[in-house]
């Protein structure tokens, strides 16, 4: 290759290749480059065409013709000790304000191992301050790595996951960079961390131990490494993913967006949370959805008092198995489906004792609650046959624009956010009018400035549905 045409990868290989010698070059398979989806976003029908080349220092490179991706496999400083005491943790803080530049910020939990949503490890770099790896589990917050780093930006991948238990240790960012919506924003394929660094920096990040059980002490070596190196490469890809941002004008796109998950805060608890069970939707009884929630409560609470993910006890499907047996013996209980196992067993009792009570309840829950969320869009063509033409039109734009911006339309437009204003439109439907109804919902700047003259044309001049096929040739067709 001539200079002009020196990768994103080489570039950020440059700032690092003399702190990380040794390393092998591997081949990574490239074909999942251009697949549509990744580990961090939901596969949706109306994504954009997969990016298949970028813009460097001027010259249009395909992501095919990129070298081979170097394994990233020891942290530039080595694996750095686990802060778990006061005089660490001091000496963290006071590393973490004496550096420059923005904070890279990571955490992990131990989903499905431990009740909530929990960090288990918090893992902080900065230049001039190096790594630090914290255990928060050790202190009853980091409110004072916090206040070390008020002012600082802090670059997160998926923001959105992590945020909520950082808040749950005392830390918030004042500001904000989210390496996966940045890359969202500027049409990567794949968005997971790994994917990203692929493609974009040309390192392949190993990924084993994001399942891990995290809340093992102490944490084996080869998960601290995995640790230090999730934030290590991301001052470089924020780099990387501001040029591409830029070259596409959409800069401020990424602002706004990074701006409203600082002031949306940590999502409110869900109103009867127990509702959500899996299965739940095939209950037909009262009593029997009045089990499913005692149930559900009496899990949560052994969970929490024994620290452990309540589907550790006994899973969703054992719960609705349970309330439709409704079994009154503890060898009828464990004779269903997913009363298996120790724990089961020993807690057969509080089990029984949770369907007894929904059966004495004189206040089972309805069976249905009312909520102002529009109804499931499958069902609009027979509720509300115009509403559904408005909708399927409205789609129809929204992949048009998703394909000429190259950003997924999820992201464009929040699909509750499209659902409603069609679902129940202003009473005058004006870009103003429409403008409005989006801000409401949470609608950012850049999207009701894309959006809103798309869905006021899609609302007065909307494509006929098409003829439902009768029942009768769906079963010819079967």
């Amino acid at each position: 290759m001539t200079n002009a045409e020196t990768s994103t990868h080489s570039r950020a290989r440059a700032k690092m290749s003399t702190t990380h010698q040794g390393r092998s070059t591997t081949t990574v398979g490239r074909e999942g480059t251009s697949a549509s989806g990744s580990a961090g976003r939901a596969s949706t029908d109306l994504a954009p065409a997969p990016l298949t080349s970028v813009l460097i220092d001027g010259v249009q490179m395909e992501l095919g013709e990129l070298p081979e991706l170097v394994d990233l496999d020891m942290p530039r400083d080595g694996i750095p000790a686990v802060v778990d005491s006061d005089p660490a943790l001091r000496r963290c803080a006071a590393a973490l304000a004496g550096g420059h530049g923005p904070a890279a910020v990571d955490t992990e939990r131990a989903s499905g191992f431990r009740y909530g949503q929990r960090a288990m490890l918090v893992q902080i770099r900065r230049e001039g301050a190096g790594t630090w790896l914290i255990d928060p589990e050790a202190f009853d917050d980091l409110k004072i790595i916090d206040e070390a780093l008020r002012g600082v930006e802090w670059i997160l991948h998926a923001a959105s996951q992590d945020l909520p238990c950082l808040a749950g240790v005392g830390m918030w960012p004042e500001k904000l960079f989210d390496t996966e919506l940045a890359a969202r924003l500027a049409g990567l394929p794949r968005v997971g961390l790994g994917a990203v660094v692929e493609t974009l920096l040309g390192f392949h990040l190993a990924k084993e131990h994001s399942a891990a059980d995290w809340s093992t002490r102490p944490l084996p070596e080869p998960w601290l490494r995995y640790a230090a190196l999730d934030v290590e490469v991301l001052v470089d890809l924020e780099e990387e993913l501001l040029a591409l941002l830029e070259q596409d004008g959409k800069l401020d796109y990424a602002a706004q967006e990074f701006q409203h998950l600082i002031d949306a805060g940590v999502p409110a608890p869900r109103v009867d949370p127990w509702r959500r069970t899996s299965g739940s939707h095939t209950i037909r009884n009262r009593v029997q959805l009045g089990a499913v929630r005692e149930l559900w409560q009496t899990r949560e609470k052994l969970a929490e008092h024994r620290d452990i993910a309540p589907s550790r006890l006994i899973p969703d499907s054992a719960i609705i198995a349970a309330a439709k047996g409704m079994p009154s013996t503890v060898p009828a209980l464990l004779a269903l489906a997913g009363f298996h196992g120790r724990s089961a067993k020993r807690d057969a009792p509080k089990w029984l004792h949770a369907i007894q009570s929904a059966k004495n309840s004189s206040d089972l829950p309805p069976l249905q609650v009312s909520t102002n969320t529009p109804p499931p869009p499958r069902v609009w063509a027979e509720r509300d046959p115009v509403a559904a033409a408005r909708f399927a039109t409205a789609r129809t734009k929204m992949a048009e624009l998703a394909e000429e911006l190259s950003i997924p339309s999820e992201n464009i437009l929040t699909p509750d956010h499209l659902r409603r204003v069609c679902w129940r439109p202003p009473s005058k439907i004006t870009v103003e009018a429409i403008s409005a109804a989006l801000a409401e919902l949470g609608a950012r700047a850049w999207q009701i400035e894309k959006t809103a003259p798309l869905l006021v044309d899609a609302m007065l001049n909307p494509e006929p549905l098409a003829p439902r096929e009768p029942k009768e040739a769906k079963n010819d067709h079967a």
